[in-house]
C-alpha cells in the first residue's frame, strides 16, 4: 500500500546499509503538520537517538509555517511514538550491533504523520564505489540485452 510520501531522505540508502525498517509516529507541535504537508521539511542530516527509554529525532528541519505568528525552532528534537517493546528492541540493536537509526521518509497515514526509520550500518567509501560499479555494470548489461533484442 503506497502512502502520500511527503519527504524522503535520498542520501540514506547511498550512505548506509539498511538492515530493517520500522514505522513510527511523530510528535509535532503547532503548525509543524501544515509545514510538513506543504513539503517544507528536510530529513537530510537527521538521525534518531534513544534517550531514557524514548526515541528522539534530531536535525529534522521543519520550516516555520508562513501564516503563523509564533516563532518555532526549526531543528527542535521531535519525539518518535513507538511501543515500549519496539523501543527496547531498537535500543538493544543500536547498543549491541553498533547500528544507527536513520529516518528514510515521512508520510501521512490516516491523517497522522509517520516516519519510516531504518536500522542502518554505515557504508565505507569502498562500499559506495563498489555499489556504483555494480550499478553501472547492470546498466551496461541491460543495454546490451535491449540492443540484442532489437
Amino acid at each position: 500500500m503506497e502512502y502520500n510520501s511527503v519527504i524522503t531522505n535520498r542520501s540514506a540508502r547511498r550512505d548506509f546499509f539498511i538492515i530493517e525498517t520500522i514505522e513510527a509516529g511523530l510528535e509535532l507541535r503547532g503548525t509543524e503538520v501544515k509545514s510538513i504537508r506543504s513539503g517544507k521539511a528536510s530529513l537530510a542530516e537527521s538521525f534518531a537517538k534513544v534517550e531514557e527509554g524514548e526515541i528522539f529525532l534530531y536535525h529534522m528541519h521543519v520550516s516555520p509555517y508562513e501564516y503563523d505568528s509564533k516563532e518555532q525552532d526549526a531543528l527542535r528534537p521531535k519525539k518518535l511514538l513507538l511501543h515500549k517493546k519496539q523501543i527496547e528492541y531498537l535500543s538493544a540493536q543500536v547498543l549491541q550491533k553498533r547500528l544507527t537509526l536513520i529516518p528514510l521518509k515521512t508520510y501521512f497515514k490516516n491523517g497522522f504523520v509517520k516516519v519510516e526509520l531504518g536500522l542502518a550500518q554505515g557504508k565505507k567509501q569502498y562500499d559506495k564505489r563498489e555499489a556504483i560499479r555494480k550499478r553501472e555494470s547492470d546498466r551496461a548489461l541491460a543495454k546490451a540485452k535491449r540492443s540484442k533484442l532489437q
